[in-house]
This record gives structure tokens, C-alpha cells and sequence, in this order.
């Protein structure tokens, strides 16, 4: 109840709306009863011949309106009845549609603003996080599970107001003409509720297992979509293949159970009123025979009372919709509540222009009780150029993804000019940060929106001479729509060395003081690596550069060496120093050197 609670608080924006269509409602539901209303002189005063009877004792305006259409001849009040339906019915239509089409826009608004607020927290969220999430999931929690919710808000808080009210307006008839026979009805109501409870209760917990299966089909999707040339050059399409039919039927064997008892509840909610409509037909048949009930008014209260039935099974439906989409609820209020393990202090300082030095002071670092790092303890002067090296695993890239402040040091702090980088606004630090690594990330759009990302006011002449000085403009002004081609997702039409320059270009672009090289030349061809370089080297002038090289031959002339060993430095010092002694960087150099 707590997450339906906390769902409905995003409906308070459009309560305006709501009340609106609120009141649109309110109105179709009284057509509704005035419609069933006029059964009664249709079948006692223009059939029948007869007067209508209502025993009960009327007040003074409904025993005159009662007295006035017994005074009609039946020829006088079948020509009204005639031109009353029409239209009825069409201002019924009327607030039928604005009901629904106002409630229906709020609905879509809602998952909007569900969708952005969740969107909008992945990107609040810490790497860590991501580093343990499955991207198919994060993409079914906003495709999927937000759908699931559409259900709930749209649809379902539409029909059970409106239902809500068609059940007021029978109840009222039924009460109205005979209450002994309304009052058993309701004895009758909780052989409806109850297994309408328990059931939505299951329905609920197969809702978040479904949901759960759809993310793995999500993620097995994006990993097999993604990896398609690994899929295809080991021949497992067959594999693949079964492993999605088998995640696919366990989705569709789960969904079905959800099935049946979401359509069980109908025919239990219909017996349970052909029941009730039994009885009553006997106790009220005998009071039109006796003559103490005219039989239009009996029609009359036996339509209101059976009327009852559609919207008490319309809201047993609307109720097993609304457990699973709290199901649904559940995980997407999950992902709002998880705090971010980066978070900026309230009066966090802005980073005044890079002017002095990058401090590690006895730096420690965590993850999942795994030290990846251990007392590391570092000082580069501006316009530095230092090279990590040490073998796979060893906490290089780890060690530079601090500076960003990616993730925070278990113990210890990182220092730019002295000020500790947990107390700085995070876009002022990391404005200053350029970062390349070896997997290159773009997006499915324009070569200049590629090169421009993070600076999307920048000129097309600042964008040409980024790529420029990255080599990339040779191979741009060939394509197709040169700088506005599509370039496909993760810039699939470009080769390796291509997607690597426009890399380049969007931080030689940024020209960031501060400069991440993370085995930015790894897994190229000669001809592509050359020209990468050449682009490094120039990226690389005037600033402070930390290179993470998997070829040591390309870090011979670095400021500084720091090798690093079992997540601790081990050894510091220029090319030529540490291949003078007996150092682990030596025996790296000579095994590559001897490998290659």
C-alpha cells in the first residue's frame, strides 16, 4: 500500500486534470442511472398500462415528478422517452470521451516523469554501481517495468474512480427502492473480495518474477546483439539461440500463471452475483405478484443490482493490474532510493584553473573487500608526464579513476593545488580531465556531435581543427555527409583507429589541463597506431598526463615511471633508471621486448 502511496505522489502535478475528469465522471455515471431509469415507466406506464408503484414513502419533489409521469398517457411518455435517449446517450459520450482522454494524458505524463526521474538517477549514480548492474536490466526497468506501472496509473486509477461511482449510483437506486434486499446483496460483497485479495497478493509476486526474467531477456539481448561478430565467428548461434528460448519460456510460463488467475476472477465474481440475482428474483418476484412493487420498479432495482456486477469485476480486474504493477513499483523505487556512493559536500568548492600539483597521500582503495590499491603516496607537478605500468590487475586504471573522483580512496585523499577533490564541485574537477581509454565510446549520431560531446557550443571550424590536430579530418571529409554522417552505434561504420581519433578530437576539443591516457594505442594497426600517436603527442603538450601503455616502448621519454605492484608502487624513476637495476619494470621491458 506504502508503493502505491508513493506512486500516486506523481500524480500531484495534474490534480487539476484529475479533478476535471473527476467531474466528467461523476456526470457520465449519473446518465448511467437516468438511462436504467427509465425502465421503469417504459415497462409499467408505456407496456403495461399500469401506474408505477414504490412503496416506500418519497419526498415531496420525487412524489410530485412520480405523480406527473403516472398522469401521462402511455403514447405522451413513450414520444418523451424517445427524444430524452438520443440524448442521453450523447451527453454521456461526451464526458465518457474527456474523461477518459484526460485521464489517459495524465497516465502518459506520469510514466514520462516516472521515466525521466529514473533516467535522471542513473545519471546521479556512482560507477560502482553500474560496475554490479546488468545494463539489459537498467534498460527493462525503464522500458518494461515503467510499462507495467502505465497499466496502474492510466488505466486502472481511471476505471476505479469511474467504476467507484457507478457503484455509488446502484448502490443508491437499489437502497432506494427495496433496502431489506440491498442490505443481503451486501452480505454477499466479501465471497467477492476476499479471493479478489488473495489472489492480487500472487499476482504481485509472479509480477516481480516476470519482471525479473524480462531483464535477463533484456541483458541477454544487448549481450548477444552486441557481441554478434563473436556469436557468429565461434558458429553458437544454435546455442544462443536455445539459451533465449529458454529464458523466453520461462517469461512466457510465468505470465501465464499470471493469466490465469487474473481471468479467474471474472467468472468467480460473476457466480457469486448470478447467485445473489437468484434470490432476489425469487424475494422480489413475489412483491410484484402481491402486487406491493410494480414490476417496472422491480426491473428496475433487479438492472441496478445486476448493473453492480460489471463494475465490482472491473475493479477485481484493475486490482490484480495494480499488484503487479507494484511489483514493478518495488524495483523502479529501488533504483530511486539507492543513494550514490559520490556525492558532491552542499557548499562544495569550484576548482580554480590548474596551476600547481596532483597529490596521492597514502591512498587506499576498496572493492567488494577486495584492496586494489595500498598506501600509494605520489606528487606530479603541473606539466608532468607520468606512465604507470605493472601487470594486468594491478590497480593502474583504478589508480586514475580516482582523480575524477569516479570512485573515493577507501583511506587516505587525492589532492589537485591542495584542495581534496571530495570537496569539489564535480563538474569544475572534472571539467578539468580529459580521458581517452582504450575503449572508445560514441554514440549513434553526427561526427561533429561526437567531436563536440561535453562542449556543444563549440564552432564547426573549433570542431574541424580538433580533428585536425587528432588526424581524423583526412578520414571525415570522406564520408559520405562528411562531418554530419551517421556514424551507427558505437560508431560501427569507422574502424578501430577511426573511432580512436574522433576520441581524441572530442579531448583535444575539451583542452583539459589535466590529461587520462588509459592503453589509448592498444589493438591497432601500424599505420593506425602512427597516426594516433602523433595525435597523443600533440594532446600530450602542455599539459599534466597520466599514460597507462601497454607497449612500454611508447612511454620511454615520460617525466616519471611509477611501477606498480600488488595494488603498492614498488619503484620510481625515468626509462633509463630502471632499466639500470634489477627492477620489475625491467624484467616487463625485457619480457615484452623478447615476446615481440
Amino acid at each position: 500500500m506504502r508503493a502505491y502511496i508513493r506512486l500516486l505522489k506523481f500524480l500531484k502535478p495534474y490534480l487539476s486534470t484529475i479533478s476535471v475528469a473527476v467531474i466528467c465522471m461523476f456526470f457520465s455515471a449519473g446518465f448511467s442511472g437516468i438511462s436504467l431509469g427509465i425502465v421503469a415507466p417504459l415497462v409499467d406506464k408505456i407496456f403495461s398500462h399500469r401506474e408505477i408503484v414504490i412503496t416506500r414513502s418519497l419526498p415531496p419533489f420525487l412524489n410530485h415528478f412520480l405523480f406527473k409521469i403516472n398522469a401521462l398517457s402511455p403514447s405522451e411518455l413513450l414520444s418523451a422517452v424517445i427524444l430524452l435517449l438520443p440524448l442521453l446517450f450523447v451527453l454521456k459520450g461526451i464526458f465518457v470521451f474527456t474523461q477518459t482522454f484526460l485521464m489517459s494524458s495524465v497516465g502518459q505524463r506520469v510514466i514520462r516523469d516516472i521515466r525521466n526521474e529514473v533516467y535522471r538517477k542513473f545519471q546521479t549514480l556512482s560507477l560502482d554501481f553500474f560496475d554490479q548492474a546488468r545494463t539489459g536490466e537498467l534498460v527493462s526497468q525503464i522500458t518494461y517495468d515503467v510499462g507495467m506501472i502505465q497499466n496502474s496509473i492510466a488505466e486502472g486509477l481511471k476505471e476505479f474512480l469511474y467504476q467507484f461511482f457507478q457503484i455509488l449510483l446502484f448502490l443508491s437506486i437499489v437502497f432506494f427502492i427495496h433496502w431489506r434486499l440491498a442490505t443481503f446483496s451486501l452480505f454477499l460483497l466479501p465471497l467477492i473480495v476476499l479471493p479478489v485479495v488473495k489472489i492480487g497478493k500472487r499476482l504481485r509476486k509472479i509480477s516481480i518474477s516476470s519482471q525479473e526474467k524480462m531483464g535477463r531477456i533484456n541483458s541477454l539481448l544487448y549481450e548477444t546483439i552486441a557481441g554478434v561478430r563473436i556469436v557468429k565467428a565461434f558458429s553458437m548461434e544454435e546455442y544462443e539461440t536455445e539459451r533465449f528460448a529458454q529464458e523466453n519460456d520461462r517469461f512466457y510460463r510465468l505470465t501465464l500463471k499470471g493469466m490465469k488467475r487474473t481471468i479467474l476472477l471474472s467468472p468467480l465474481n460473476e457466480f457469486v452475483g448470478a447467485l445473489s440475482a437468484t434470490f432476489i428474483l425469487f424475494v422480489g418476484g413475489r412483491e410484484v405478484l402481491r402486487g406491493t412493487m410494480s414490476a417496472g420498479v422491480f426491473t428496475l432495482f433487479l438492472g441496478a443490482l445486476l448493473s453492480l456486477i460489471k463494475p465490482f469485476k472491473k475493479i477485481s480486474n484493475i486490482y490484480g493490474l495494480t499488484q503487479q504493477a507494484l511489483g514493478a513499483a518495488k524495483r523502479i523505487f529501488k533504483i530511486l532510493d539507492t543513494q550514490p556512493q559520490i556525492k558532491e559536500k552542499e557548499n562544495a568548492l569550484i576548482l580554480p584553473s590548474f596551476s600547481k600539483e596532483i597529490a596521492f597521500e597514502n591512498v587506499y582503495f576498496r572493492y567488494h573487500k577486495r584492496e586494489v590499491l595500498k598506501g600509494i603516496n605520489l606528487h606530479i607537478p603541473k606539466g608532468e608526464v607520468v606512465a604507470l605500468v605493472g601487470h594486468s590487475g594491478v590497480g593502474k586504471t583504478t589508480l586514475v579513476n580516482l582523480i575524477p573522483r569516479f570512485y573515493d580512496p577507501s583511506q587516505g585523499r587525492i589532492t589537485i593545488d591542495g584542495y581534496d577533490v571530495r570537496d569539489l564541485h564535480l563538474k569544475s574537477l572534472r571539467a578539468q580531465i580529459g580521458i581517452v581509454t582504450q575503449e572508445t565510446i560514441l554514440f549513434n549520431d553526427t561526427v561533429r556531435a561526437n567531436i563536440a560531446y561535453g562542449k556543444r557550443e563549440a564552432s564547426l571550424e573549433e570542431i574541424i581543427c580538433a580533428a585536425k590536430a587528432a588526424n581524423a579530418h583526412q578520414f571525415i571529409i570522406n564520408l559520405p555527409e562528411q562531418y554530419d554522417t551517421i556514424i551507427g552505434e558505437q560508431g560501427i561504420t569507422l574502424s578501430g583507429g577511426e573511432r580512436q581519433r574522433l576520441a581524441i578530437a572530442r579531448v583535444f576539443l575539451k583542452n583539459a589541463p589535466i590529461l587520462i591516457l588509459d592503453e589509448a594505442t592498444s589493438q591497432l594497426d601500424a599505420k593506425s597506431e602512427r597516426l594516433i600517436q602523433e595525435a597523443i603527442e600533440r594532446l600530450m603538450h602542455g599539459k599534466t598526463v597520466f599514460v597507462i601503455a601497454h607497449r612500454l616502448s611508447t612511454i620511454k621519454h615520460a617525466d616519471k615511471i611509477v611501477v606498480l605492484d600488488k595494488g603498492r608502487i614498488v619503484d620510481i624513476g625515468k626509462h633509463n633508471q630502471l632499466l639500470s637495476r634489477d627492477s620489475l619494470y625491467r624484467k616487463l621491458y625485457e619480457m615484452q621486448f623478447s615476446s615481440e
